[in-house]
C-alpha cells in the first residue's frame, strides 16, 4: 500500500466490517449486514441496506462515521422500500438516501 500511496493514488475500500482493515487507508465504507459482528466501528461512511428487520438504523447510530447513508433494498418491493428509506431520512437526517447503482446496472 505504501508503493500505491508514493504513486500518488489514495486507497478505499468498501467492506462488511467483520474483519479490521490496513492502517493506511484513506477512506473506509463498512456496509454491514444483519447478523454479522462488527470490527470496523468507525470510518469514513456507514452504507446500510434498508429495510431490514435485524439491521435497523439506530443499531448503528453511535459508531463514528462521518456520513451514514440508507440504500433501499433492491427487489419487488424496490418502491415501498424506495419511499420508506426516504421518509426514514426526512425523519432522521443524519441519514442520507443513497442506491445501490451496481443494482440498476445488473451487475450481481
Amino acid at each position: 500500500m505504501d508503493a500505491v500511496h508514493a504513486f500518488g493514488f489514495e486507497i478505499a475500500i468498501e467492506t462488511n466490517g467483520t474483519i479490521p482493515p490496513p492502517h493506511n487507508l484513506d477512506w473506509i465504507c463498512v456496509s454491514p449486514k444483519a447478523g454479522a459482528a462488527l470490527v470496523i466501528c468507525a470510518g469514513d461512511e456507514l452504507k446500510l441496506v434498508y429495510p431490514q428487520s435485524e439491521a435497523s438504523p439506530p443499531t448503528y447510530e453511535d459508531l463514528q462515521f462521518r456520513f451514514f447513508y440508507l440504500q433501499p433494498m433492491y427487489g419487488d418491493r424496490i418502491a415501498e422500500n424506495t419511499a420508506a428509506a426516504i421518509d426514514y431520512c426526512k425523519h432522521n437526517p443524519r441519514w442520507r438516501l443513497s442506491i445501490q447503482t451496481h443494482k440498476f446496472l445488473g451487475i450481481p
